[in-house]
């Protein structure tokens, strides 16, 4: 299986580099304009709910009593989820339709803002314990700003943990698609999404994983974990004939980032 985030009739383009990218920018990657609709997909989908979100559980493990930052927040299912657990959890997505949608369901008392992960972030120096970044940063073509401020607000030796669109399963999907795609470039594509009888054109980046690697450096942070795990145990049952086709498949790549 090679997947994003959504798989509900998406129509892709292949992989350009960034001199040839001619997507208007203000017209991708509006989840406000499709914010329920994707909320509701994302609530109980195979490769959200019992993949990409419990992977990042796992590698987060105890939260109890840590101050965690969810970067890139969406309608809050993972911040939920980590308070649930014992954590204090603060919230920013740049869509302030899934700010809405993450306040509704954490409480008008969340702590719950817009921001652009790729500016400034209102929080001080040193604040957090750990901060989550799931399928975030694969939006962003340089990474440098937004892991260089997820290290300001973390804590001396906290945890940056991180899931991205798996950089081979992109290649592979838009190459037995037909298409040109070069793994070792980092390049602009962008697929159709379309949910809950709306449409939406979404614009991603691909980077090779050595590319990653000299990004999370730079900005001052060490790999302690790559991760591609398997799906949730309970994915068997509810999701029979996917999982007995490909009980593991390539979606998405997690890290657990070091800040040194």
């Amino acid at each position: 299986m090679i997947s994003n985030e959504h798989q509900e009739h998406p129509s892709s383009t292949g992989l350009t580099s960034p001199s040839a990218v001619t997507v208007d920018p203000p017209k991708v990657n509006d989840y406000s304009s499709f914010a329920e609709a994707y909320s509701a997909e994302n609530e109980n989908s195979l490769l959200n709910a019992y993949y990409e979100r419990p992977a990042m559980l796992a590698l987060v493990g105890d939260v109890a009593g840590r101050r965690i930052l969810d970067a890139g927040c969406g309608s809050g299912p993972l911040s939920a989820a980590l308070r649930d657990r014992g954590a204090v959890v603060s919230g920013f997505d740049v869509s302030a339709g899934m700010v809405e949608l993450a306040r509704q369901r954490l409480g008008d008392g969340a702590d719950l803002r817009v921001a652009d992960l790729g500016s400034p972030l209102p929080y001080p120096d040193d604040t957090f314990d750990d901060v989550v970044a799931s399928l975030v940063l694969h939006y962003l073509e340089d990474w440098g700003p937004a892991l260089a401020e997820l290290r300001r607000v973390l804590k001396p030796g906290g945890r940056l943990v991180m899931s991205v669109d798996h950089p081979f399963a992109v290649t592979l999907m838009h190459r037995e698609a037909g298409r040109k795609a070069k793994y070792f470039d980092t390049a602009n594509w962008t697929e159709e999404w379309t949910m809950g009888g709306l449409t939406a054109q979404m614009s991603f980046w691909h980077r090779p994983l050595h590319a990653m690697s000299e990004a999370f450096t730079a900005a001052g942070f060490r790999i302690a974990v790559i991760s591609e795990p398997e799906p949730d145990p309970a994915a068997r049952e509810l999701f029979p004939e996917e999982i007995a086709a490909q009980p593991r498949f390539l979606g998405f790549l997690f890290f657990v980032l070091q800040a040194d």
